[in-house]
């Protein structure tokens, strides 16, 4: 049988090459009949007919080339730039040694990134509704009537609102002040739950209103799979339950739903009860100072086939790299070659345990020069450039050239653990946080030395169990899809940097100023919209 291409243009499907899809007029179908054809419940057709764009649902949390932002932009034309500036907003990571003038050094210094004219808050606006618009569009022929008890359909439509619900929280996440600091009584998101090429603009609904919509959609999407038949799959870049359940505890967490974070990490960890070896934590040196071997195929965080932790996340070949060439000091690019070396506040550092294997993830000193391939260039490699993204080749080379070939992850469920212990300290549970942080500790001990807790972890000894949760947060998810600017927000916690000793800026940066303001551009065409 020929093969059926589809491709929309406005709110209709056009299919080419089908003697199968016999219908009239020829060579396109009508919204009606893609919906008539999909009630057939043939699993066949339904795949013809929508298993292309159901398929690209899980692929826009790995999306690049958003609107408006030419590729050679590392810092905003995909999702891992994003992440990667916001990385770079906040206490824990320092960015080079010097002061630079490469991309992410004005996001680092706190220039301008919030204001609705510049062009670094844009690009998060752009991503997230494109995100909200691929899945209307698939999620438009979906109806209760169509989808019916069709098991096939149901697993579509789960995919349609998983990144729908995604793309919003990512929204509110960004544009609105944290739910549980001020952001209860503002305003949320205008709520599009149809795709059409003309709509009347809409107006901003309450936050709560916003977040009801995102847990209603995952809410939805996790029954669609039980009826289904559809659990935790083996595949890791697909939705599954194990994914909806982790955005929604992100959800949960973010509006102070205790109760529920609980219960979805506890599904989470009973299918991932295995964490991160010491082997696969970071890079490991088969080489010398001067000269040394890190082969990603033992780094857990650039190959996920050695991380047991990976809920989703991407293989070779499908996986975004921006991370690696902006994280990895043996890059070829800005974390690398052109200086940009990701470093840890030696704050933080220092209240990693001397136990704690996790510390071995950063340098203690700094490295002579190293030797780039491509030009032969040598650069200093300074003290507390982190080693956790680092390889000086890519997966399945010998060439240190092809350095930046990895896989990519998104969600692990360390850091399910760690959102089920905040709950449990946000709710009053002490012991269950701590008990809970303890499996975590235990499991980030050296090999051969006494298993760490809570009450033997030298730098937590007076704390209460949430500052103990946000210790261990800041260390375990380092370097990881902007958490540490996203959880400041929720935290309310603010930029300090003036004490620290290897800052290359001491800048200060309130939590007021971690809220963007609504795009221009939407501004201007949407006379519904109201700023921040």
């Amino acid at each position: 049988m020929k093969k059926i291409f589809l491709f929309l243009i406005g709110g209709t499907l056009f299919v080419s090459c089908s003697k199968k899809l016999d219908v009239a007029p020829p060579n396109n179908i009508t919204d009606e009949q893609i919906q008539q054809l999909l009630k057939s419940g043939d699993e066949e057709t339904i795949n013809t007919v929508l298993g292309g764009m159901a398929n690209n649902m899980p692929r826009m949390l790995n999306f690049q080339g958003i609107n408006l932002v030419g590729g050679a932009d590392l810092r905003y034309y995909d999702v891992q730039g994003l992440d990667i500036m916001r990385n770079i907003e906040g206490n824990d990571i320092v960015f080079g040694s010097t002061n630079l003038n490469i991309f992410g050094a004005d996001e680092y210094r706190f220039i301008d990134f919030i204001s609705e004219g510049t062009d670094k808050n844009s690009p998060y606006w752009y991503y997230a509704w494109n995100a909200i618009t691929t899945a209307n569009k698939m999620l438009n022929y979906l109806d209760d009537e169509t989808v019916g008890t069709n098991a096939k359909l149901k697993e579509f439509k789960a995919r349609g609102l998983i990144l729908r619900a995604y793309a919003y929280n990512y929204l509110m996440e960004n544009y609105q002040q944290a739910y549980l600091q001020g952001g209860k009584d503002k305003l949320g998101m205008p709520l599009y739950d149809t795709y059409l090429p003309i709509q009347e603009s809409k107006a901003r609904y309450t936050a709560d209103e916003t977040y009801a919509f995102i847990k209603a959609d995952l809410n939805k999407a996790i029954q669609y799979f039980k009826d289904a038949g559809i659990g935790y799959t083996s595949a890791q870049n697909d939705f599954d339950l194990g994914v909806a359940n982790f955005i929604l505890a992100r959800v949960s967490l973010w509006t102070g739903d205790w109760t529920s974070v609980i219960t979805l990490t506890n599904d989470i960890l009973a299918k991932y009860p295995n964490l991160i070896p010491q082997s696969a934590y970071g890079a490991t040196n088969d080489g010398t100072n001067a000269a040394p071997i890190m082969r990603p195929e033992k780094n857990g965080f650039l190959n996920n086939a050695i991380n047991p932790e990976v809920i989703f996340g991407f293989p070779l070949g499908d996986a975004l790299t921006t991370h690696n060439r902006l994280m990895n000091p043996f890059a070829e690019s800005y974390g690398g070659l052109s200086e940009g070396f990701q470093r840890i506040d030696d704050r933080l550092y220092n209240k990693i345990a001397s136990d704690d294997f996790r510390k071995e993830a950063f340098m203690a000193t700094q490295w002579g020069d190293y030797t780039y391939p491509t030009n032969g260039d040598k650069r200093v490699i300074p003290a507390f450039t982190n080693l956790k993204f680092a390889a000086t080749h890519g997966l399945g080379s010998d060439d240190k050239k092809n350095v930046g070939r990895n896989t990519a992850y998104y969600f692990r469920s360390a850091e399910a653990l760690l959102m089920k212990a905040e709950a449990q300290a946000q709710s009053g549970d002490a012991a269950g946080a701590k008990a809970t942080l303890n499996k975590l500790l235990a499991a980030r001990t050296k090999a051969g030395a006494t298993p760490l807790t809570v009450d033997t972890y030298p730098t937590m000894a007076g704390l209460t169990p949430l500052q103990m949760v946000q210790l261990q947060t800041r260390i375990e998810l380092w370097g990881e899809g902007g958490r540490e600017f996203y959880n400041n927000k929720r935290w309310n916690i603010a930029v300090d940097r003036a004490s620290s000793k290897n800052h290359v800026d001491k800048s200060t940066y309130p939590v007021s100023k971690m809220t963007l303001q609504i795009p221009l551009d939407e501004m201007m065409y949407n006379d519904r919209m109201v700023q921040n």
